[in-house]
């Protein structure tokens, strides 16, 4: 009995072929003449249900395509080598069983006056306004949220974030954080400050305090400070970053000023340079929010910077030129601060295509220092305590990537530091008087993608207050191994 069974089931399946083309066969030419038979407004409806159906196709692939790139970028869900477990969550959302759309059925096979998909918005032609926005509840692709204690929460955030271009990407990097997935970059950059500042200096006495007697000189300073640095970052997870940058400095500075051989109008002047490490600083960055469509990249940091570089303090001042009193200059120039500080910040950065918004604000503590002498007179010494003013800066920009490799960048930054003061053993703290400053300015950026590992930074900063520098100038080159 078994026999017979197995053999008549082949045997029932190839005698429904022919029943089955027989009847297929007719229903084409029926189709075709029920078209015929449309009205014109029919007709019109027919056609407007076969874009919705092409447009709702084409929406399903362009999902793909954001999946498979984003899967190739490390930034989304695994692609085709991933378990049966996280791929099928994106196979059961298409209608075919590859996970293709399925195919479009020939217009003569549509059912005049069948009713649109649930669901289909449109104009009067049947094609959609705006693409279908992603629910709330969903990543990009339309993947639902994964619910695996495998550490697929992280992967299905990463979905939910926009896919940037490499442009995009490497003002990701520069203006708001270091990579966050166990990536090694080394960022070498190089830069020059230039300073120029010009001052009135009196030498004389005010007679019945109102006429002064004495030299009025013009004393002005070029300073160029010239700074390379290696900047080593490394994610340590996909939300924590860390880096180290050691900065060397090369310092010369010009000064010129009136009063050579007794007269005012004639000048003389003398330059001074010097090189040292400068102040080295490390720091750790959390992200707090990953970027979704509705939500903004949200990065916090934490950097300390260490008294490294050259103290400003204790350097004594001399005589420079003999014929000229009033041109004095300190024999060595300094390429740190002298002070431990501690630096909390918050970054914010949202992608919209092709443009990238950023903005953040940070807060500097100085911590005091005692110094065996601050005085620059020489033969003199004065011991205190100084305190630096806390910083507070705050700024924001915007950059546009014009191709996938290349972008530009425009920002305002500014710096609030107020009173430094300083303490002599045994008493209280005093103000030192022009200490406060303003520092603000405008960068602008130019970043340019040589390949996956390599991007060029280049960047220049105009100093808008009398406290910044005049101009900055620098170039990096980060390396991502």
């Amino acid at each position: 009995m078994k026999n017979v069974s197995l053999t008549r089931a082949p045997r029932l399946a190839l005698a429904a072929i022919p029943a089955a083309a027989m009847l297929w066969a007719p229903s084409q030419p029926a189709s075709a003449q029920a078209l015929a038979n449309q009205s014109l407004e029919d007709r019109l409806n027919t056609l407007m249900r076969v874009v919705d159906e092409q447009q709702r196709q084409i929406h399903s692939l362009e999902r793909q395509l954001t999946q498979l790139e984003m899967s190739q970028r490390g930034r989304g869900l695994p692609g085709a080598g991933a378990a049966a477990g996280a791929g099928s969550a994106a196979l059961a959302e298409q209608p075919g069983a590859d996970g293709l759309p399925v195919p479009l059925p020939p217009l003569a096979q549509i059912t005049p006056g069948a009713p649109a998909p649930a669901g289909s918005t449109g104009t009067a032609t049947g094609v959609p306004v705006n693409p279908p926005a992603p629910d709330s509840s969903s990543t990009a692709g339309g993947l639902p949220p994964a619910t695996d204690g495998s550490g697929a929460v992280g992967q299905t955030q990463r979905a939910a974030e926009p896919v940037r271009t490499q442009a995009e990407q490497a003002v990701v990097q520069r203006e708001h954080a270091p990579l966050f997935d166990h990536k090694l970059t080394m960022d070498f950059g190089i830069s020059d400050t230039y300073y120029d500042r010009r001052q009135l200096q009196l030498s004389g006495f005010l007679a019945l305090d109102a006429i002064f007697l004495g030299n009025i000189n013009l004393g002005q300073t070029k300073s160029h400070q010239v700074m390379a640095d290696l900047d080593t970052r490394y994610g340590l997870t996909d939300r924590i970053s860390v880096d180290v940058d050691v900065p060397y400095i090369y310092r010369r500075s010009n000064f010129i000023v009136g009063g050579a051989g007794g007269a005012a109008s004639s000048l003389s002047d003398a330059t001074v340079s010097s090189h040292d490490l400068g102040d080295v600083n490390f720091g750790v960055y959390y992200q707090f929010v990953r970027e979704t469509n509705s939500m903004p990249d949200i990065v916090g940091s934490l950097r300390v910077k260490a008294p490294t570089g050259t103290s400003p303090f204790g350097q004594k001042v001399v005589q420079i030129d003999a014929d000229n009193t009033n041109l004095v200059a300190p024999t060595r120039l300094p390429t740190g601060t002298g002070f431990w500080n501690i630096t909390a910040g918050l970054s914010v950065l949202k992608t919209y295509d092709p443009v990238v918004l950023f903005g953040s604000v940070s807060y500097t503590y100085n911590l005091a220092r005692s110094f065996a002498d601050i005085s620059s007179v020489q033969g003199q010494v004065e011991p205190a305590t100084v305190k630096l003013g806390d910083i507070v800066q705050f700024g924001g920009g915007v950059a546009l990537a014009f191709s996938d490799k290349d972008s530009a960048s425009i920002a305002f930054t500014m710096a609030l530091e107020p009173a430094s003061k300083t303490r002599a053993p045994g008493g209280s703290y005093t103000k030192v008087p022009g200490s406060e400053t303003t520092a603000a300015a405008m960068n602008f950026g130019l970043n340019h993608v040589v390949n996956k590992h390599l991007t060029i930074n280049g960047a220049v900063s105009i100093g808008l207050t009398p406290d910044a520098p005049n101009f900055v100038v620098g170039v990096r080159f980060p390396y991502t191994f």
